[in-house]
């Protein structure tokens, strides 16, 4: 299936030309960052947590401690909204009430379960290598102290929908005759040049993943 299906709980309700279901451009918005907010409910109090991420098909990799009040919560099954967000510009109209920016969101529903020990190292994996491509090859891997002391969980990604706004101000009719000035300050996202450890090791080079990271 290429599209979520349309729920209640995933509808876009405002500016719902805005909304989009195509698993196509959902994954792109996740494959385009790796920190997600994921919001769950402890008791009647609410939390929203930021961490980093990992995505495979319709499965998200979280990891944590296994102390954490994120992961002994989640593994329950209970239900969960995982969200990302890329700013991509401010928009400033004429009137203050029309002021808004161009975004893409992506707001994902489900369930996450516990990954099985024999299947954390794929998980960790796909976690490093969506953060920076070709990185697991290059650094040391997970010994056995730190698989047990850290906890993994798979998120299924059961309903999920995009939210785009794109474009100039929209202001009243009679706002555009003002002496105002409107348009779009765009916001970008800057990779700098990468910095060594002080402790490193003379002669260890860059390797190819930060190299083609900073220069992408």
């Amino acid at each position: 299936m290429s599209n979520y299906s349309k729920t209640p709980r995933n509808t876009v309700k405002r500016v719902p030309k805005r909304g989009h279901y195509d698993k196509a451009t959902v994954h792109s918005l996740l494959d385009d960052s790796f920190v997600c907010h994921v919001g769950f409910s402890v008791e009647g109090q609410p939390y929203v947590l930021p961490t980093l991420y990992g995505r495979k098909g319709d499965t998200i990799y979280l990891h944590g401690a296994v102390t954490s009040r994120l992961m002994t919560h989640l593994e329950k099954e209970v239900p969960v909204c995982v969200t990302v967000t890329h700013v991509d510009g401010l928009v400033l109209a004429r009137s203050v009430f029309h002021h808004s920016a161009n975004y893409r969101s992506a707001v994902l529903f489900g369930k996450a379960r516990s990954v099985a020990p024999e299947n954390k190292m794929e998980a960790f994996e796909q976690i490093t290598n969506h953060i920076i491509k070709g990185r697991w090859e290059e650094a040391r891997l997970p010994n056995a102290k730190e698989l047990k002391a850290t906890a993994v969980l798979a998120f299924e990604i059961e309903e999920a929908s995009a939210k785009i706004r794109e474009g100039g101000p929209v202001d009243d009719k009679e706002d555009y005759e003002l002496p105002i000035w409107a348009g779009v300050v765009p916001i970008r996202e800057v990779i700098g040049e990468a910095i060594a450890d002080e402790r490193l090791a003379k002669g260890i080079v860059i390797p190819d993943s930060v190299q083609k990271y900073v220069r992408s």
